[in-house]
């Protein structure tokens, strides 16, 4: 009997140990994710979804990973970084974007045990809304809009406000750059720095990559503008048509879908006067987005140099669609590419970015609210893989979480959390058909949309109507059914105009 103990003892001792040795090194196969979203980039703009415009690496992401067809954004820069941190619709109103009724990425992961870093554009808040406060262990970066890209701290112009953006690192404010200084580039430089130090430290990491770029003022260094000057003479019109063709090519769209013509208020290239400077616009818009291409080159390289890469989640995708605005209006004497001038790509050209679909940032049509989603895990993630599933930002959250086996909170700092809406991705990495969302809402400046299946209802601010599409058949929205189908649109908007009451969104 006492042998038998003995020998019973043993066993649990030893069962003990190995339960120690094992608990490190599971929670070290968690993964780290590197989540990495540019600025105002249109649908067509990189290689893999039909540009033009050289992104071998953000290609080399598609090539060894899984492309979305279907993910949606917010529309808008703000609405869609809230949603994209929270797991929820953008809450408008009073009270902000960020409340304390909410939770950040950043403060779900880092109570299970992961590094937390932001690298880039915040823009909600500076204050109790800092992402030095709301969970992000190293932040550098940008707290408002958009700015210079060479000097942050140069006012903008008159017709902006003359507004003078705010930099940070950590907890402190950043006044004054360097010579050689480079939006693009400092952000890349961080988190290459920030991946490093994370991967020395033998946990897991989340590291968030906010680019500014391509959103104007358009800035860019003359050895990347000198690759692309001259090559956009072709026009926007038959720009779009290329991308058009290449996305059918490479099986991003349905090549019985309608390519839709240009707006009543955008000019044909035949009639533009002013071809060369046209030219120039898209040609800094395309070098601002080849540089950072080649910071998110560094960033997989300082993955592979770390040993990381193999167990990194990385995404990447756009906060909204091209950008149709102008401030400033068209004035050729504002040279292009030089941080001394202030010029946008205009209306014509988003145009085109947004093959194949209608409208632009700040509409909820197609052409607003799609991204490019590119997701690369070697080791779960089939490589050169597409998928149809729909998927949202507010998606990202619950995603991060699971794979983090960190908890989402019902509480936090003595506030009650809002419960997250949504749905993890994990299924769909794993190449299986996960239960998708049974509506979808958005909300921008009086555009309006919500879609339930196949089906999507858009307000149309300009036109100030309703108009219902069947995605499956015509997701570039040329086929408006809703006189065929008066009762399906008075269901969608009854459901829309329930959400809105419920998260503040205006009517």
């Amino acid at each position: 009997m006492k042998r038998n103990r003995l020998v019973a003892l043993a066993c649990m001792l030893a069962a003990s140990w190995m339960l120690c040795d094992l608990a490190p090194a599971a929670a070290d196969d968690r993964p780290n994710i590197v989540l990495i979203m540019c600025d105002d980039m249109g649908f067509s703009d990189i290689g893999c979804y039909g540009g033009e415009i050289h992104t071998p690496n953000i290609d080399r992401l598609a090539a060894d990973g899984m492309r979305f067809k279907q993910f949606y954004n917010c529309a808008k820069c703000t609405t869609t970084r809230a949603s994209l941190i929270t797991g929820l619709h953008p809450r408008q109103g009073r009270g902000g974007l960020l409340r304390d009724s909410m939770v950040t990425i950043a403060e779900v992961l880092r109570p299970a045990g992961y590094q937390t870093s932001l690298s880039g554009k915040w823009h909600l808040g500076r204050s109790e809304t800092h992402p030095f406060r709301r969970g992000f262990d190293e932040y550098y970066g940008l707290l408002d809009g958009c700015c210079n890209f060479f000097d942050p701290v140069q006012p903008d112009p008159s017709y902006k406000g003359g507004k003078v953006r705010t930099f940070g690192h950590n907890d402190k404010l950043i006044t004054e750059f360097p010579d050689d200084y480079y939006t693009t580039d400092a952000f890349s430089d961080h988190a290459v720095t920030t991946i490093r130090r994370f991967a020395a430290a033998d946990k897991p990491f989340f590291v968030h990559v906010c680019y500014t770029a391509p959103h104007y003022p358009l800035h860019a260094k003359p050895e990347d503008i000198a690759k692309y000057r001259g090559k956009y003479m072709m026009g926007w019109d038959k720009l779009r048509q290329q991308r058009h063709q290449r996305q059918i090519e490479l099986g991003l769209i349905d090549p019985e879908w309608t390519l839709p013509g240009r707006d009543d208020d955008t000019s044909s290239w035949e009639d533009e006067k002013n071809k060369e400077y046209e030219d120039s616009r898209m040609a800094v818009y395309a070098a601002m987005i080849d540089s950072m291409d080649q910071g998110i080159g560094r960033i997989l390289a300082a993955l592979k140099e770390t040993g990381t890469a193999e167990n990194t989640l990385v995404l990447f995708l756009a906060d909204n669609g091209g950008c149709a605005e102008n401030p400033g209006g068209t004035n050729t004497s504002r040279v292009v590419g030089p941080k001394e001038y202030y010029v946008a790509c205009g209306r014509p050209w988003a145009y085109a970015q947004n093959t194949p679909f209608r409208r632009y940032k700040a509409w909820v049509h197609e052409g607003g609210v799609s991204t490019p989603l590119i997701a690369r895990w070697p080791k779960v993630i089939k490589s050169g893989t597409f998928t149809s599933q729909v998927g949202h930002i507010i998606d990202f959250m619950p995603t991060c979480a699971e794979l983090a086996a960190a908890e989402y909170p019902t509480e936090h700092n003595g506030h009650e959390i809002i419960p997250v809406e949504g749905k993890s991705l994990v299924p769909i990495f794993r190449d299986e058909t996960r239960e998708g969302h049974d509506v979808l809402y958005w909300e921008w400046a009086g555009t309006r949309a919500i879609r339930q299946g196949d089906w999507k209802l858009v307000y149309d601010r300009q036109y100030r109507r309703w108009e219902l599409y069947d995605l499956k058949a015509d997701r570039t929205e040329t086929n408006d059914l809703s006189a065929e189908h008066p009762e399906q649109v008075k269901e969608m908007i009854a459901k829309w105009e329930a959400w809105a009451e419920k998260t503040g969104a205006r009517k």
